[in-house]
């Protein structure tokens, strides 16, 4: 069954801050190979003119992600999520993430398209730190492939 297409341009609420720590930063970097110092080093992230280590740019997943399960598990929406495959990311950043950020997220559906019975639905994540300045802008596209027919 086609998700609705009225749920097209709806808000949920931000999410509860996130504190990034430096030890998160470190476990994220380590995870997908990225050996940057400006990762792990304080020294080093100072040297490049930040005021303390900054997250490789995929570490916002972490948190948009999080964030998008608002969308996903809204039983009004009715997206199957046993079904869901994530089918594309990416961002745009206003600044890197640092250590000691504390972000909110603030989902939106931008789009709901049905390709051969699947629901395609892109999900905006919009992130600011606590003075409410932009940090990154993520968008998640995800997949709910049609049911199989019985035979």
């Amino acid at each position: 069954m086609a998700l609705d297409q009225s749920f097209v341009g709806r808000t949920y609420p931000p999410t509860p801050p996130y504190e990034v720590g430096r030890e998160k930063i470190r476990e994220f970097a380590e995870a997908v190979g990225d050996a940057n110092a400006a990762y792990t080093d304080p020294e080093a992230a100072k040297a490049l003119g930040h005021s303390d280590v900054i997250a490789p740019p995929t570490f916002a997943f972490a948190i948009t992600f999080k964030a998008a399960e608002q969308v996903i598990q809204d039983p009004q929406l009715g997206l199957d999520y046993d079904r869901v495959v994530h089918r594309d990311q990416k961002f745009a950043y206003t600044r890197p993430v640092r250590a000691g950020d504390r972000l909110t997220v603030t989902s939106t559906i931008e789009t709901i398209k049905s390709l051969a019975g699947n629901d395609v639905v892109d999900i905006r994540g919009e992130v600011h730190d606590e003075a409410g300045e932009h940090v990154v802008t993520a968008w998640t596209k995800l997949v709910a492939r049609a049911a199989e027919e019985a035979s």
